[in-house]
Parts: structure tokens; sequence; C-alpha cells
């Protein structure tokens, strides 16, 4: 069984990473992503640089998280 929700929680982070990535550089997945890809290693957002797409990705995820977690405690206490 945890696996199985191992399995869900990577697949709903893959889905906040797509959404935020597109979301916020849908110009340049459109004319040049290539070219953008190989410029993340130069990247400089608020100085994380190369990995500011996990970091961000990790704090969307995060502020997910914390309601469906409360939300998941009380459907166990009430169970």
């Amino acid at each position: 069984m945890e696996r199985k929700n191992l399995k869900k929680e990577l697949v709903i982070f893959g889905i906040v990473f797509l959404i935020a990535t597109l979301g916020m550089h849908h110009k340049e997945w459109i004319s040049h992503p290539i070219e953008h890809l190989m410029h993340l290693s130069n990247a400089g957002a608020y100085g994380v640089g190369a990995i500011h797409p996990i970091i961000f990705t990790l704090v969307i995820y995060l502020i997910i998280w914390i309601p469906r977690g409360i939300i998941r405690l009380f459907k166990k206490k009430g169970q």
C-alpha cells in the first residue's frame, strides 16, 4: 500500500512541476525549448541556480500537501 501512495505523490509532484514550468516559461518552451534547457546551468533564479525548478516545485507541492495532510489526519481520526 505504501508503494502505491509514493507513486501517487510522485505523479502529483510531476504534475505540479509541469504546470509550474509551463506556466512560468511557456514562451520559452514554445519558441526555443532546447536552448532554454541548455541555459539552465546559468540560471540565476533567486540565487538557487540550476536547481530552481525543483526547489520551486517542492515549495508549491508542500503548500498543496499541508491542507491535504490536515484533511487526511481528520479523516483517519473519524474512522
